[in-house]
């Protein structure tokens, strides 16, 4: 009777955990208690589900991005033109939908390409330690101390052609979108890299490393199988944060003039072609700055449910945002 009595109380313990219990069960319970997240997530998706069906919409309806109406500039809202036209008669509505689509994937894969680059060097910098790991920290701080703006402005009008990349990849509309994301990336990595290094250094001298060490596992193994997933939280967090920024970088930069290029819309040169209409037409300005403001917020709130879903030391108790 006393043997099967533990057992029992065992299995009851095992079902009351159970999948309940799970990590990812409770990572999505945490976040779902963080109202501004789960509400920005939502936002996210409505942004981005329009901008990816502005094609179909473009296709399904009399609408038409690039169609020139000189006559019809700066028309207001109708049934032709539910949000108005631009400066050059075209449809504001298919150009904020298009130009979603640049911003976001941008922002997107431009923090995707940093986060693998700052986790590399976090990585290594972290598990290997000692001269690598002063060399790779002090480059990072180099970076860090860069004035980031005008760095990116100065990059921006640098000719990539003449470093030897093909013409017809850095001309043009699409050029200009790979450059912008090539640029944020190779400046806007140090972020992670100072996490992933941080967080690698407290987990290296776990007993599952050494373990794993002792069973003969390399170098590589030990970062890729052991290390990364237990360091991936901070990843996750600083890559859903860094969106919004690049956003508005690539904004500011498409205002200036040295982002993306037309006849590609983006919602940073939406802004550049009102400012000389703001008085005359001021939603031709109200428009894109009220979805720049809206991505970045509802990136950084995303960002900050995230954090707190994925901290272990977040309990049932976490107050409700």
């Amino acid at each position: 009777m006393s043997g099967t009595a533990p057992a029992r109380l065992s299995a009851e313990a095992s079902r009351a955990i159970g999948p309940s219990g799970s990590p990812l069960r409770l990572l999505w319970r945490r976040f779902l208690r963080h109202r501004l997240a789960l509400t920005s997530l939502a936002v996210l998706i409505v942004l981005a589900a329009a901008a990816l069906a502005a094609p179909l919409v473009e296709a399904w309806t009399p609408l038409n991005a690039t169609k020139v109406d000189l006559m019809a500039r700066s028309a207001p809202p109708s049934w032709a033109h539910p949000l108005g036209t631009d400066e050059l008669g075209r449809d504001l509505l298919l150009r904020l939908l298009y130009g979603g689509r640049v911003s976001l994937a941008v922002g997107i894969s431009a923090a995707l390409m940093a986060a693998v680059i700052g986790t590399v060097i976090g990585l290594a910098a972290g598990y290997f330690g000692g001269t690598l790991d002063s060399i790779l920290m002090r480059i990072t701080d180099g970076v860090i101390a860069l004035p980031l703006l005008p760095l990116l402005i100065v990059l921006a009008a640098v000719d990539f052609t003449k470093l030897g990349l093909p013409a017809a990849l850095m001309e043009g509309p699409q050029g200009s979108l790979y450059r912008i994301v090539f640029l944020v990336a190779l400046v806007g990595w140090n972020t992670v890299a100072r996490l992933v290094r941080g967080a690698t250094l407290s987990m290296k001298a776990r007993e599952f490393v050494t373990a794993a060490h002792a069973l003969g596992a390399g170098n590589t193994r030990v970062m890729l199988v052991h290390l990364l997933p237990n360091v991936a939280s901070p990843i996750i967090v600083a890559t859903t944060l860094s969106v919004g920024n690049i956003i508005l970088l690539e904004s500011v930069l498409s205002f200036l003039g040295l982002g993306i290029q037309p006849p590609m819309a983006s919602w940073g040169n939406m802004l550049t072609n009102a400012q000389e209409l703001i008085y005359s037409a001021p939603m031709l300005a109200v428009w894109p700055g009220l979805l720049i403001f809206v991505t970045v917020m509802a990136f950084n709130f995303l960002g900050d449910g995230l954090q707190d879903a994925l901290d272990p030391r977040a309990g049932e108790g976490h107050q409700v945002r």
